[in-house]
């Protein structure tokens, strides 16, 4: 194995090293010492726009046949909508707002708190090899974009490896492949007929606005066609039934009212898990099947440290969904979205099997505050602004133009899935009693978690952020060709 130095080596990272070799995992037979191979395969900018969560705009075979194969999970969330925060709390299972990272690309990113370091150097502590797979086969066509965005420093090697061709040799390996479908630009082969894509009704039913959601329902087509090509190899080198294969967003879909923010779109991502075949499967999992419990991303880390015997630390906010650790179903899921490139915005919500709330601390911004990114890589952005100029949107549409956003919004999901009725100013008694209650549940949650987004950032901080996203950007384009 190759071996790097490490900054939150511990004892007690020693000690769970050492049982992690002599016990067998906890979900499986004692006989069975053998410990599984796992890959979370990462979409970017993703919601959940498969043909196995009910889209009936495509087909995506690929990931439908995973989902067949594994488990499909309904309300799976993230905990901020955009990646950076995002991606700091799936790979520490921690909330952003917890340890400092809750700032999208924070211009002076801060060490992580003690006792919190990523899942890579938890898993390498405990015998895993990891890798960030970039480097692929040269058959494949496409590179992994070994994206790893967090927003803390971290000094030393996070990862092994980051090339396919180690992972048969280094076993058990803990492996992320991050794909650049669907985030803009949007790369793949044109295969979808704008006149023909469902459009949610917030969105005007404009040709610019139906092309550019055809063109991330193509991205979406040629990321399951790729999510083949890894399975396909896995089948090929070996390693398929000894592994266990993980499908994910990482923050919600790349649209105006989708990522940056906290309705549903920004936030719901989907989660598809494949059990290794050749590995008894843990108690909560059962092949075929859709688990409709309420699940954060935070509770991925945890997770598969309990199932590999690796004692899950104090400092861990995010809760084990399988194996004989799972404790009763959330009842909650939360959310926050601070700044964004340079508009500091503070949004926090939480959502129940039935209603999202969403809490709006700088209620004096509207939607469309300055966001130059948005502006220049989603063509509706502009385009909303200059139809409701034209008093060419709905009344629906044109909420999104508001010099205000609203202090609070309820949403009830079951009646009203597009989040379009907001619901806080409502005297029926059944709604009133849902609006106190998690208008509680949330300030509870944001006291536990301390949530840090209550302190400002230094002045200009949100500008020189996105300066340095815009200089990066410039520098590193997306250049794989369509097909």
């Amino acid at each position: 194995m190759i071996k790097f130095p490490r900054l939150h080596s511990t004892l007690l990272a020693k000690a769970c090293l050492l049982l992690s070799v002599i016990l067998p995992v906890a979900s499986m037979p004692a006989a069975e010492t053998k410990r599984p191979n796992i890959l979370w395969l990462v979409a970017e900018d993703f919601g959940t726009a498969l043909s196995c969560y009910g889209n009936k705009d495509i087909s995506t075979p690929v990931l439908d046949q995973l989902a067949k194969e594994g488990v499909r999970y309904n309300h799976f969330y993230t905990t901020a909508p955009v990646c950076s925060p995002s991606r700091s709390a799936f790979m520490t299972g921690n909330y952003a707002v917890s340890i400092g990272a809750h700032n999208h690309r924070t211009a002076n990113k801060q060490p992580l708190p003690e006792g919190v370091m990523p899942l890579s150097i938890r898993m390498h502590e405990a015998g895993y090899f990891t890798a960030n797979l970039a480097k692929l086969p040269a058959s494949f066509g496409f590179r992994g974009t070994g994206k790893t965005d967090w927003n803390f420093t971290f000094t030393g090697e996070a990862f092994d490896g980051k090339d396919w061709a180690e992972l048969k040799g280094h076993q058990p390996f803990f492996a992320q492949l991050n794909f650049h479908e669907t985030h803009r630009d949007f790369l793949g082969p044109k295969k979808v007929d704008p006149a023909k894509v469902t459009l949610p009704p917030y969105y005007p039913d404009h040709p610019v606005v139906r092309e550019d959601y055809a063109r991330y329902l193509d991205d979406t087509l040629e990321l399951d066609r790729k999510v083949g090509v890894i399975l396909e190899q896995l089948k090929t080198d070996g390693l398929l039934e000894n592994t266990i294969i993980v499908f994910m967003g990482d923050n919600g879909e790349a649209h105006v009212r989708g990522k940056q923010f906290c309705y549903e779109e920004g936030l719901h991502v989907p989660l598809i898990i494949r059990w290794a075949a050749s590995m008894v499967p843990p108690e909560h999992f059962k092949a075929g099947t859709v688990d409709d419990r309420l699940l954060e991303s935070i509770d991925l880390a945890p997770t598969y440290l309990d199932l590999i015997g690796v004692p899950i630390p104090a400092s861990m906010q995010g809760k084990p969904f399988l194996g004989n650790k799972v404790g009763a179903p959330k009842q909650y899921v939360f959310g926050a979205r601070d700044r964004c490139d340079e508009t500091a915005m503070r949004l926090r919500t939480v959502r129940d099997e039935r209603y999202r709330y969403i809490k709006n601390f700088t209620p004096e911004l509207p939607f469309f505050a300055p966001n130059a990114y948005k502006a220049k890589q989603y063509p509706a952005w502009n385009l909303i602004q200059e139809l409701n100029r034209e008093a060419k949107l709905t009344p629906v549409q044109a909420e999104l133009c508001a010099d205000k956003m609203p202090v609070e919004a309820l949403y009830d999901m079951q009646q009203d899935p597009h989040e379009i009725k907001n619901l806080a100013t409502s005297k029926d008694p059944a709604v009133q009693e849902a609006l106190q209650r998690l208008r509680g549940v949330l300030d509870t949650w944001i006291k536990e978690t301390k949530d840090q987004g209550a302190i400002p950032e230094p002045p200009g901080a949100g500008v020189e952020a996105a300066k340095k996203r815009a200089t990066k950007r410039a520098a590193n384009p997306p250049t794989e060709p369509a097909k």
